[in-house]
């Protein structure tokens, strides 16, 4: 599916293989295996290949359909390792207001997952272990059943804390063009942390 999509999205976006991995940080023979539908990409490079096209991670990864049922069976889906996560995108769906995404997250305890930042917003449920996530500066303490949302456009990290690993839900939302302050908004409560 990444071969196809990346074909086409860059091919809409107007811009060859060398720009693609100028605008990216990836090299250009990269490239030019993933579109062929050689190599293994990282979570790294997909969501580099998101920024870089400027677009919803699911359009790299999603055929588009709309039908009455969505069964996904965990063996189907391809699964995207990072550092210290291993990420399932279960669901793609277009709203009228934008886009969200719903992944799957398994974090692997010692190492962190550092993001640079990417569009949208991040919405992240724990069901099992401790997850801390979030600014570098300021990060969140999750435990099984804790929520929180946060904007995804500057740096952050997860990290499991403690010797388990870490399953959680990952909804990613990005609206369209020039969403108002209440679209970007989590509309949270309070923000209480652990620790």
């Amino acid at each position: 599916m990444l071969a196809a999509n990346l074909r086409v999205l860059r091919e809409m976006a107007g811009i060859s293989l060398s720009e693609l991995a100028r605008g990216s940080g990836i090299a250009k023979g990269t490239l030019s295996q993933l579109e062929s539908g050689a190599g293994n990409p990282t979570l790294e490079t997909v969501f580099s290949l998101s920024n870089a096209l400027g677009v919803p991670v699911s359009s790299l990864l999603t055929e588009r359909r709309d039908p009455d049922v969505v069964l996904v069976r965990a063996e189907d889906v391809e699964v995207f390792s990072g550092d210290a996560v291993d990420l399932r995108m279960l669901r793609r769906l277009d709203l009228t207001e934008g886009t969200i995404e719903l992944y799957d997250q398994r974090f692997r305890p010692g190492r962190p997952q550092y993001s640079d930042g990417h569009p949208g917003r991040e919405h992240h449920i724990v069901t099992s272990g401790v997850l801390r996530l979030g600014p570098p500066d300021d990060p969140f303490e999750l435990g099984p059943g804790d929520y929180v949302c946060f904007s995804a456009e500057h740096p952050h990290f997860y990290e499991a804390v403690g010797p388990d690993p870490v399953a959680s839900t990952l909804l990613l939302q990005y609206s369209d063009d020039a969403p108002s302050p209440a679209a970007r908004a989590c509309s949270v409560h309070g923000r209480r942390r652990r620790g």
